[in-house]
């Protein structure tokens, strides 16, 4: 059996559909199942058991002895809540208590971190464990995976394979509970279906031009297959980027979703919320080189090829994967 938390959401759902094409069918799936919208993420999968999410532990005690993996993509990942104690619930502690048991059952993890985690990218994006400690997120659910990230490194005793993935800015289907986390692609479409039209966030940093803010764009399809080479790998413990390896502006990102629709672009500009405004990137590029090393050779998706195969595939029929 394998274990993936966060199973109804966008990550966890397109991992359980990637593991069934490979035929791994007896997935343990573990969410909180009270959004009927986010659950349907979940229809036409192969699944052995669906675990309330506070139900999970007494769940695991009970059939450890039967997982063969866990991949615990499961988190509050709203980047615009502010009360702590709820990251300190649900990402922080919650982590730690899935870190012991797959020690103590010596199963093999995957935890999902963040690039959130960089901040302003004030010391780089490189995947050097040595800097982590010193990295400063910009929000309380980025301090949340750096403070788990900081303290799965502090362990003597872990799993006797683990890996955290930095997911940099991940964009495809199963997507559509998100809201106003989902991604800039996913409002783009709904925006030139309702108005013709985009407004993009206006530059508030005199080194950017307005649109040409950047960001690291990685495709969910992507994100899955490395999920599964670790899961096959199961040696080089550590914590990695999971980008493309690109930066690439927004503007880019929209005039493909218009591209993908056979329409010209029409974008403008609207000025950044003001909650978000002194909290916001205005550049990511992950350094892949370190998952490269231990033997990841799979190319990446392209930003055009992304975009294209998510809105001409998924978003135009409104179709899941």
């Amino acid at each position: 059996m394998i274990i993936v938390t966060g199973a109804a959401g966008f990550i966890g759902s397109c991992l359980i559909q990637r593991l069934n094409e490979d035929n791994f069918n007896y997935i343990i799936a573990v969410d909180d199942f009270s959004d009927e919208q986010k659950n349907k993420n979940l229809e036409g999968k192969k699944i052995q058991e669906r675990v309330d999410r506070e139900h999970f532990f007494e769940w695991l005690d009970a059939n450890y002895q039967e997982i063969e993996f866990c991949f615990h993509i499961g988190a509050r990942t709203d980047t615009t809540e502010f009360n702590v104690d709820i990251f300190n619930k649900l990402n922080l502690n919650y982590s730690k208590k899935i870190w012991k048991k797959c020690h103590d059952y010596q199963i093999p993890l995957v935890y999902a971190s963040s690039a959130a985690t960089y901040g302003l990218g004030e010391h780089g994006y490189d995947d050097n464990e040595s800097l982590i400690p010193q990295l400063k997120p910009l929000n309380p659910y980025g301090d949340s995976k750096n403070d788990f990230d900081i303290w799965a490194l502090q362990q003597q005793e872990k799993p006797f394979f683990w890996a955290g993935l930095k997911f940099f800015n991940v964009y495809g289907p199963n997507e559509f509970h998100k809201g106003r986390m989902a991604s800039v692609i996913w409002h783009t479409f709904n925006q030139i279906q309702k108005t013709g039209a985009m407004k993009l966030f206006r530059s508030h940093n005199p080194d950017f031009q307005d649109g040409e803010q950047m960001r690291d764009f990685v495709y969910v399809k992507d994100v899955v297959e490395v999920c599964l080479f670790l899961m096959h790998h199961r040696r080089n413990s550590g914590i990695y980027n999971l980008g493309s390896g690109k930066a690439r502006t927004f503007l880019d990102l929209v005039k493909n979703t218009f591209y993908a629709l056979n329409l010209e672009p029409n974008i403008s500009f609207i000025d950044t919320p003001e909650d978000i405004r002194d909290k916001y990137q205005y550049f990511t590029e992950a350094n892949m080189s370190k998952l490269k090393s231990i033997g990841y050779e799979k190319p990446f998706h392209t930003l055009e090829e992304g975009v294209t195969d998510y809105v001409k595939n998924y978003l135009a029929d409104q179709k899941y994967y």
